[in-house]
């Protein structure tokens, strides 16, 4: 099976194609179709999508916008004690979603690394310690898990990994 080389840009209503998008998920799937240009123009979140190099059909994407959360919910280590007592600054990747047709090619893990950079990015422009996800099943929380996400304790279902652990995983140059 050829290596499929992949593109992951802004979203573009009437540019990308969404139509024939299908992940398993029917919230997902009306999202790219109906709300994520609504939501990008808002500027309550900004959505990328994947596709093809040289095509504009969607077959994948991820959306992220600023959050923050209060050390209280996070697992007692030596670094989220020394955290401060007000509302913690983060970036939360809302939705993850990767169409039918190319779901166990690693694009999953593509996106959310390329969500990554662009957080690491703007995180020397405005403060940000952390990426947030919440995990829609188990599933999804196994995939994060992977990839070093750590649960808080009072939302199982929602997880994080500072941006400085991202750094190290990635290169501070990411």
């Amino acid at each position: 099976m050829a290596v499929r080389e992949w593109v992951v840009e802004p979203y573009e209503s009437g540019r990308h194609l969404t139509d024939a998008f299908s992940c398993g998920s029917d919230a997902l799937d009306a999202y790219i179709r109906k709300y994520a240009s609504q939501d990008a123009r808002k500027r309550v979140a900004n959505v990328f999508v994947a596709c093809e190099l040289g095509g504009t059909e969607v077959v994948g994407y991820y959306t992220v916008s600023a959050t923050s959360f209060s050390k209280e919910g996070l697992p007692a280590t030596r670094e989220t004690k020394q955290l401060p007592r007000y509302p913690v600054p983060a970036s939360i990747m809302g939705r993850l979603a990767v169409h039918r047709l190319v779901q166990g090619q690693r694009l999953g893990e593509y996106l959310l690394v390329d969500c990554a950079k662009r957080v690491i990015a703007a995180s020397r422009q405005v403060a940000v310690y952390a990426l947030v996800v919440d995990a829609k099943d188990e599933s999804a929380k196994t995939f994060y898990r992977k990839y070093g996400f750590l649960e808080f304790v009072d939302q199982p279902m929602r997880l994080f990994i500072p941006i400085r652990t991202l750094e190290n995983a990635l290169g501070r140059s990411a």
